[in-house]
């Protein structure tokens, strides 16, 4: 390819991210492509408000590079009026597209917490529910349902389901909910996990939907909150970032480079073609990370994960995995967080439970390291 013909590739994947974000008629559901469909919600900010994102994000990427889901989205949560100096970071999803070859949309979420549990928000404008559109045009257009990851905040998903709720109960495959403590008695629960926080409303509406809902409480009780070992019901997990960054391509070490350094410049693509940050990749590598929502990404795109952190297919039926998702009922819901009983009669609500909790850490590490391992 003559250099030309490269800038003119390049002009022409901008424009087609800006027109993304801001037209999303625009986007058009990928036909015949292998995989389970996904629209990825995240909380995804520069700078960075946790890492997690970041990491999150790659392992969406990794699992879309290798087929196993059709990544159809990408929505970013708006970011709260706390946090001032953050933009949703569309460079990041421009990083991955560029990394791997995809041209995956990306958009923002509406501004608005819900006023109350059945807020549609009517009030809004075109501008603030672009995000929410985009949402609606990918499951109208799909030819098979969608799965929806929830990793921040639940306002734009949970008011998609009041302005369209057959358009959920036909194409929403289900939507895997990280947020909130997962202890079966609310009086557990007294403190509000902090995805909770960022609209109590909009959280309990999630439960509304006419969907699957696969529950992945963060913590079992703020009360155990990065207790040494995993409690059952709470999906949170630590590793040492250097048990995987310096196994990473060249170009993934730049793109968490680029995160870690807190850059908010405009160099997101020229970067890619420079050399790692080797010193701050080896600082940062000491510290621990905090993760929550890859156990989910795994089981939406069919796999389990075992205690050596392998991932075999779900429908192995392997004895050996270290979670589960289990169905419930959900008997209450108040200021302090739900309450649930078991039911095997279940077939829409699931909570996340650890069935391994000694080797649970180390699989989950295993298992993401295996999986980034392979983005290119």
């Amino acid at each position: 390819m003559s250099t030309t013909d490269r800038h003119q590739q390049i002009i022409l994947s901008l424009f087609a991210i800006v027109a993304f974000v801001v037209i999303p008629g625009l986007v058009q559901a990928r036909p015949g492509k292998a995989g389970v469909p996904v629209i990825h919600v995240t909380d995804l900010h520069r700078p960075h408000v946790d890492p997690d994102d970041h990491w999150d994000l790659a392992c969406i990427y990794a699992l879309a590079h290798r087929g196993d889901i059709d990544l159809r989205g990408v929505l970013i949560d708006y970011p709260p009026a706390k946090l001032r100096d953050r933009n949703p970071d569309i460079a990041a999803v421009a990083q991955m597209n560029h990394i791997t070859g995809l041209a995956v949309p990306v958009a923002v979420g509406t501004p608005h917490p819900m006023r109350s549990r059945d807020d549609a928000q009517p009030y809004a404008s075109k501008s603030d529910h672009q995000g929410i559109e985009m949402v609606l045009d990918l499951l109208r257009q799909a030819e098979s349902p969608v799965v929806i990851n929830v990793i921040g905040d639940s306002r734009s998903i949970a008011v998609a389901g009041k302005k369209a709720p057959e358009l959920f109960a036909a194409k929403c495959a289900g939507v895997y909910l990280n947020a909130g403590c997962g202890a079966p008695k609310k009086a557990d629960n007294a403190r509000l996990e902090y995805n909770v926080t960022l609209g109590k409303p909009a959280y309990e509406a999630m439960f509304d939907l006419p969907c699957p809902v696969y529950w992945m409480p963060c913590f079992e009780s703020l009360d155990k909150k990065k207790a040494p070992s995993a409690p059952e019901f709470g999906t949170y997990f630590r590793f040492r970032q250097s048990e995987i960054l310096p196994h990473l391509s060249q170009r993934v070490r730049i793109y968490f480079a680029y995160m870690f350094a807190r850059k908010t410049d405009q160099h997101w693509l020229r970067c890619l073609e420079s050399e790692p940050d080797e010193a701050l990749l080896q600082e940062v590598g000491k510290q621990n990370r905090h993760m929550w929502c890859t156990a989910g990404f795994l089981h939406a795109a069919g796999y389990t994960i075992t205690a050596d952190g392998t991932t075999p297919r779900l429908d192995a039926n392997t004895d050996e995995a270290v979670f589960s998702f289990d169905p419930i009922r959900i008997t209450r819901m108040g200021p302090g967080g739900n309450e649930w009983t078991p039911d095997p009669t279940s077939t829409k609500r699931f909570i996340f439970h650890v069935r391994d909790t000694e080797n649970y850490y180390s699989a989950l590490t295993e298992a993401m390291r295996s999986l980034l391992v392979t983005l290119p």
